[in-house]
């Protein structure tokens, strides 16, 4: 997505820098923890269907979870780039990414299918 798109979309646009790229690092909304830090992520737009935010053991014991289809996200093409995240077990061809200090979750979203794709949420983190 073009930064000028990231800034249509309201909020987005004093997160995203010129280059496309988070300003702010991004934080776990419950405990604080660090995931990314500033730079580390592109913004990206795509519909993804996240579940309801709940700890780890209730959404694996959820057969079909409630939950919200979310368009705004930070992509990060690397799984050594987060500074902090957990995954839950496979969900079908899907991990959904918690935050791996509280396990709270999910913050977003990896298809096993694409080894260079991991979505986190704009609404389901803060910034900082």
């Amino acid at each position: 997505m073009e930064p000028a798109a990231a800034a249509r979309s309201p909020g987005a646009g004093e997160l995203v820098c010129a280059r496309g790229r988070n300003r702010k690092a991004v934080l776990c909304q419950r405990c604080g923890s660090r995931v990314l830090l500033p730079g580390a992520a592109t913004f990206a737009r795509r519909e993804l269907f996240l579940p309801s935010m709940k700890k780890k053991t209730a959404l694996l014991a959820s057969n079909s979870p409630d939950g919200d289809v979310l368009q705004d996200h930070w992509l990060v093409d690397d799984m050594f780039s987060f500074e902090n995240i957990g995954f839950t077990k496979d969900v079908g061809n899907v991990k959904f990414l918690i935050c791996a200090d509280c396990e709270i979750g999910p913050i977003g979203w990896h298809c096993l299918d694409d080894k260079k794709s991991f979505y986190i949420a704009l609404d389901r983190v803060s910034h900082e």
